[in-house]
C-alpha cells in the first residue's frame, strides 16, 4: 500500500499473534485439522507495501497523506528498482505510457483518459444480474461463511505454494478439502446491492485513483449509495463457498490481474497529488487495466475486478474498529484475495492503486 514498515513488532500485532494462535488451535480442536503453519500468517499483508490483515496502527507520513485533514467532497461529479517477486508475471502493453492521457478529476484525483465506457444499461442487459438494484450494481444474496481467521484457517487448503512467506500466495486451493473444512462454520444472510465495476463505474473506463477514505464515502453519498462494508465487499468477492479468489481456486494470471512486478515509488513526487510530477509518477507506476478488461475476473456474483488491478476503500463491519480497511490488493505481487484487508491506513490517507466501489440497499 505504499507503506513499508521496519522490524519492529507493534504491541497490538503481538496480541493479535496471541489471539490468532488460540482462534487457531480452536479451530484445529472443532474441525480436526492440523493448524501448526497458520500462525505463520498472523500479521497478514501485502509485500512490499503492507497490505495484509494487519493490526490497526498509528498513521504513517508515508504513503502521501491527503492534503488537508478531511478533505471537501468528490461527489458531485466524477468523471472524465526492486525485483520482481516471485509468480510475478512478465510485463505488458498496460505498462507502456506512450498511449497514456492522464486527466485530474475534481482538482486531486487521477484517471486515465479514454473513449466513453459501455452504457450500463447495456451492459446490465448482457449480465443479467441487476436484480431490485439501481442500473450497474448487481444484487448479491446468500449466506456468508464467518470466522475471524477463515483466511488463514483455508491456507490449509493450499496444494501450490507461490510464496509461503509473509503474504502468502497460493497458486491452487483443494476446492473438496475446503468444502469439508469449512462445512460446519456459521453462517450470516446478507443482501444488498454492490457496483458492478470500480469507481466510476463502467466497463472499459480506468478506475479514478488517488481518493481518500472521505473522498470515497463522499462520492458513494452523491450517487444515493454508501460505501461497501468489508464484510459486504468480502461476500461478493467470495459467494456462499467463500471460494479464495473471486474466480475460484486458482490464482490464474489470465484472470485476475495481479503478480505484476512491483516497482519502488517516489513519495515526494506524489505530493502535491493534484501537481505533474505526481502524474508522471502516477504513469511510471501505473500497471492497470480498465475496468472490465479481464472477463475472467468476475466473482460467483458477477462483480468484476474485485482482486487486482486496484486496492478498494470499505467500512470496517467491526465496532469501535477504525472505518478505513482497504479491501481486493492491486496488480503486484501482493495478498489479491477476498478474505484478507489492510486496516493500516486511516480515513485521510491516498495512494496511487486505490480506489473504490460503492454499494446500496436493494429497492
Amino acid at each position: 500500500m505504499g507503506m513499508k514498515f521496519g522490524s519492529l513488532v507493534h504491541p497490538r500485532g503481538l496480541r493479535a499473534r496471541a489471539a490468532r494462535r488460540v482462534g487457531l488451535f480452536v479451530v484445529a480442536v472443532l474441525l480436526g485439522i492440523a493448524s501448526k503453519d497458520a500462525t505463520s500468517s498472523a500479521s497478514g499483508g501485502d509485500k512490499p507495501a503492507g497490505a495484509g490483515t494487519e493490526p490497526p496502527r498509528a498513521s504513517s507520513t508515508l504513503g502521501v497523506g491527503a492534503d488537508a485533514p478531511r478533505p471537501p467532497s468528490i461527489g458531485d461529479r466524477l468523471a472524465p528498482s526492486l525485483l520482481p517477486g516471485p509468480g510475478a508475471a512478465s510485463v505488458d502493453a498496460s505498462d507502456a505510457p506512450a498511449t497514456r492521457e492522464w486527466q485530474l478529476v475534481q482538482g486531486r484525483h487521477w484517471q486515465i483518459r479514454g473513449p466513453a465506457g459501455e452504457e450500463r444499461a447495456v451492459t446490465d442487459a448482457r449480465e443479467k444480474n441487476r436484480g431490485a438494484c439501481a442500473p450497474g450494481m448487481i444484487e448479491v444474496a446468500g449466506n456468508m461463511k464467518r470466522h475471524f481467521l477463515l483466511d488463514e484457517l483455508q491456507m490449509q487448503a493450499c496444494t501450490n505454494w507461490i510464496d509461503r512467506k509473509w503474504p502468502q500466495r497460493c497458486a491452487e486451493y483443494d476446492r473438496d478439502k475446503w468444502l469439508r473444512l469449512s462445512k460446519d462454520l456459521p453462517t450470516q444472510p446478507l443482501r444488498f446491492c454492490i457496483d458492478r465495476f470500480e469507481y466510476p463505474n463502467r466497463k472499459d473506463e480506468y478506475p479514478i485513483i488517488l481518493v481518500s477514505w472521505y473522498e470515497a464515502r463522499d462520492a458513494c453519498a452523491a450517487e444515493g449509495k454508501r460505501l461497501c462494508t468489508e464484510d459486504e465487499w468480502t461476500f461478493a468477492c467470495e459467494g456462499e463457498e467463500a471460494q479464495p479468489y473471486p474466480n475460484g481456486y486458482v490464482r490464474d494470471p489470465e484472470a485476475c490481474l495481479n503478480d505484476r512486478p512491483w516497482k519502488q515509488f517516489d513519495d515526494a513526487a506524489l505530493r502535491p497529488r493534484s501537481g505533474d510530477k505526481a502524474k508522471d509518477e502516477l504513469d511510471r507506476l501505473w500497471q492497470g487495466h480498465p475496468s472490465g478488461a479481464r472477463p475472467l475476473c468476475k466473482s460467483p456474483f458477477g462483480v468484476y475486478d474485485m482482486t487486482g488491478n486496484i486496492d478498494e476503500w470499505t467500512r470496517s463491519s467491526i465496532a469501535g474498529e477504525r472505518p478505513s480497511v482497504l479491501k481486493g490488493g492491486y496488480w503486484g505481487p501482493v495478498r489479491t484475495r477476498c478474505r484478507p484487508a489492510t486496516k493500516a491506513h486511516d480515513e485521510s490517507h491516498v495512494f496511487y492503486q486505490q480506489g473504490f466501489r460503492c454499494c446500496s440497499d436493494p429497492t
